[in-house]
């Protein structure tokens, strides 16, 4: 019995795989397109900044680049959380910038299949889902997975790039 050539499989079936980074926000597990994720670093010194929304940390210098940094928890209007050494930054790249994500803890680097994603749930017209790529089910979780260019308006990222000049 050989090995089986998982990507000729993928191709056979019709299916693509996409490869996501999944972290910990909580109880809950949410993934971003590894093709976003510049890198992973432990929780640095963070200089903030003042009148700035509750969920911007501040701004970190990142080999003499600085880099806004927001905290993922208060943004999605969770509890803030006591930093631990599982607590990181995940610098995502928003194409005309780079941003840091505090997360409770990074997982790991997921396949998922295209099949196995189904759209955001819809919760009526008051709740916008926009920043919700979809729902990826991988080893008995769901999966959020975010479009990391969403999860700020085009306003707070504007903000954000403003004082990164």
């Amino acid at each position: 019995m050989g090995i089986s050539n998982t990507n000729q499989e993928t191709r056979d079936r019709g299916t693509r795989m996409s490869k996501y980074l999944t972290f910990n926000l909580g109880d809950e597990v949410y993934g971003l397109e590894i093709l976003r994720v510049r890198e992973i670093i432990g929780l640095m010194d963070i200089t903030k900044v003042p009148r700035m929304p509750n969920f911007v940390r501040g701004v970190i210098n990142l080999r003499g680049k600085v880099i806004p940094v927001v905290d993922l928890r208060l943004k999605f209007g969770m509890d803030a959380a006591e930093d631990t050494k599982e607590t990181c930054i995940i610098v995502v790249d928003l194409d005309d910038m780079l941003m840091g994500i505090v997360v409770d803890c990074v997982s790991e680097v997921l396949d998922i299949d295209e099949q196995d994603i189904d759209e955001a749930p819809e919760f009526g017209v008051s709740v916008s889902t926009d920043f919700i790529l979809g729902m990826g089910k991988a080893r008995d979780k769901v999966i959020i997975l975010l479009d990391i260019s969403k999860v700020l308006t085009t306003g707070e990222i504007a903000m954000l790039a403003k004082q990164n000049k």
